[in-house]
């Protein structure tokens, strides 16, 4: 695990020297995007505990929240925040719920190329998609394997998206965005390719709750 006071996710050589952190010579695109999708496509489903972290332009710790995650190709999603606050967003593979008991509130979108840019949803996607629509880099660090994707096009939420694979067990995302703010997502207790039941990913609006259906 990386201290989460120092890491910072970039697929050039230079800027790891900056930050004095060794890395093996990054790959070429093509060969990076190849060996990504060897990593990704057997990937059937994903169960972990996570640990979230975001840090400032300076690395100082803002926020930080845990949970448990599941995920299930394609496009369906279950994630949720236990501590400090509860929430939980789930996608069915046609719709996107963010509920908030707190505030009695849930936000239903529909996928879109938007929604599913975001991180992890990135996951439970075409794995061709991902390499169409990000350049890949590749490089090791400490013995672990690290992706960086950086967006083709400027409508995402993130500047680098970067997966650390301990093994070819996915075990970090890092995410820088455009004011240089980064979120860490460690997980543990990794379950991968186990069977998760398809109600995970059916959400049912709780009475009483205020409905807000964003269009796009």
């Amino acid at each position: 695990m990386r201290d989460t006071q120092t890491r910072r996710p970039s697929p050039l050589a230079f800027a790891a020297s900056a930050l004095g952190l060794t890395f093996g010579a990054p790959a070429w695109a093509d060969d990076a995007a190849e060996r990504l999708t060897e990593r990704l496509d057997p990937l059937e489903s994903y169960q972990a505990a996570f640990e979230q972290q975001i840090l400032d332009g300076s690395g100082e710790r803002m926020q930080s929240a845990r949970g448990e995650m599941w995920l299930s190709r394609p496009g369906m999603l279950r994630w949720e925040v236990e501590a400090p606050y509860s929430q939980t967003v789930v996608s069915d593979g046609d719709d996107v719920y963010l509920y908030d008991p707190d505030l009695e509130q849930v936000t239903v979108q529909e996928m879109d190329d938007r929604v599913t840019h975001t991180p992890a949803l990135l996951l439970s996607g075409s794995v061709g998609e991902l390499t169409e629509n990000y350049e890949v880099f590749y490089e090791q660090d400490g013995g672990e394997d690290v992706f960086t994707l950086v967006p083709v096009s400027a409508d995402t939420l993130f500047e680098e998206l970067s997966m650390v694979f301990d093994g070819d067990t996915l075990s970090e995302l890092w995410m820088m965005d455009s004011t240089g703010q980064q979120t860490s997502i460690t997980f543990s207790n990794i379950t991968s390719n186990g069977n998760i039941d398809r109600g995970m990913f059916d959400f049912e609006i709780p009475e009483g709750t205020d409905v807000i259906r964003e269009k796009l």
